[in-house]
């Protein structure tokens, strides 16, 4: 933890100081590299989380460590509800300050082929990767103050072919869809909504392949960068976007794998 909030926090100016910000599933992996940005930038950041108690009170306690801060809300996405309570969390904490920055992190993965996908997987991975997120930001757009940010998180996989990947890899995609409809929309507040999609990247959720010698050289061979990602690295792209030097930039799928699957690997 030591470790990742020092990278999270190296670069910081202070530049959201003053502003709010929601990250869904924000107390582990990628979600937690960016609440500890934000943070750090001067945000009082809503940290969401879907029932890992000690990941949520780690996040916010190693925010407020930092000199930065942060509360804990708790809604576990795919249940009745779970958006009225994150809602009525949010507005708790917020205690009447609008909110500036929305970030729709959560989400789950599948590894499955379409032949071992379900009914109710499929409708599992669109209830939370998709629906979730839509629904989400339809209920924080009355409480955003103009000129806000709305990152969504989406996916490579949306780019190229995984066959056991694909429940999910439908899901990240249309997640994507919604990025330049609702940038369209909300540009008239001087709001930007942005898709920010990651390669491999090492986390808790990843574990399962990135902890295995072999499948990480093969991914590393089809990365122009020659590594696997970490979570600061999309944080920082997503602390980017969430500030003002991200004002111009709107409707967009930023990839941040590292140059992935770019073509043949061209040796210096």
């Amino acid at each position: 933890m030591g470790n990742a909030t020092n990278r999270a926090t190296g670069n910081a100016t202070g530049e959201l100081t003053g502003k709010t910000a929601l990250v869904t599933g924000g107390s582990r992996g990628i979600g937690r590299a960016v609440a500890l940005r934000l943070a750090a930038e001067g945000a009082l950041v809503a940290v969401h989380y879907g029932g890992n108690d000690a990941a949520a009170k780690e996040t916010v306690a190693a925010i407020e460590a930092a000199g930065g801060r942060a509360f804990a809300v708790r809604a576990r996405f795919g249940e009745e509800g779970a958006v009225d309570r994150l809602f009525e969390g949010l507005v708790e904490g917020l205690a009447g300050r609008g909110l500036d920055i929305v970030v729709n992190n959560a989400g789950i993965i599948s590894g499955n082929s379409i032949a071992q996908v379900t009914q109710a997987e499929l409708d599992r991975l669109l209830a939370i990767n998709v629906s979730t997120p839509f629904f989400v930001v339809q209920r924080a757009l009355p409480l955003m103050n103009d000129g806000g940010r709305i990152v969504n998180m989406g996916s490579t996989a949306s780019r190229f072919a995984v066959s056991t990947q694909i429940g999910y890899t439908i899901s990240k995609a249309a997640l994507e869809s919604m990025t330049p409809s609702l940038a369209n929309e909300l540009g008239c507040r001087g709001i930007t909504v942005n898709t920010v999609a990651p390669g491999a990247i090492r986390t808790d959720m990843t574990a399962g392949y990135t902890s295995i010698p072999e499948v990480v050289a093969g991914l590393e061979s089809i990365t122009a960068l020659g590594r696997l990602g970490e979570p600061e690295d999309v944080a920082d792209v997503v602390g980017f976007l969430a500030g003002p030097r991200g004002r111009w930039v709107t409707g967009q799928t930023i990839d941040v794998s590292g140059g992935t699957y770019l073509g043949p690997i061209a040796h210096a």
